[in-house]
């Protein structure tokens, strides 16, 4: 599976009962994604979103190492290899609602 069809997997993994506020979060990377959150449902969006909460730039070999568990995401950010503009929180709590056994197609 790409870096990409994970991403877009993203909305489906979501643990129930995770809570986000109304917001845009996107990926800045080969193949740029976002996130639009509205009423507490996500969706993927590929591209560019006109206006985000927060970007988040990453190589896609660098997120799958995280998505692998082989790359802290703590030690990516402080290694440069992961760059956060905008509400860093927002990023962290996307980042935790998201069930990885979903996502990696496990559950």
């Amino acid at each position: 599976m790409t870096v990409k069809e994970l991403l877009l997997r993203v909305p489906h993994a979501i643990k129930e009962g995770a809570a986000a506020p109304d917001s845009v979060v996107q990926f800045d990377m080969e193949e740029p994604i976002h996130y639009v959150v509205e009423g507490g449902a996500v969706r993927s969006v590929e591209g560019v979103a006109p206006r985000a909460d927060v970007t988040v730039k990453v190589r896609q070999d660098d997120l799958l190492k995280m998505i692998d568990g082989k790359l802290n995401p703590m030690t990516a950010l402080m290694l440069g290899k992961v760059k956060v503009r905008g509400d860093v929180g927002l990023a962290q709590r996307l980042i935790k609602a998201i069930d990885k056994d979903k996502l990696l197609g496990q559950a």
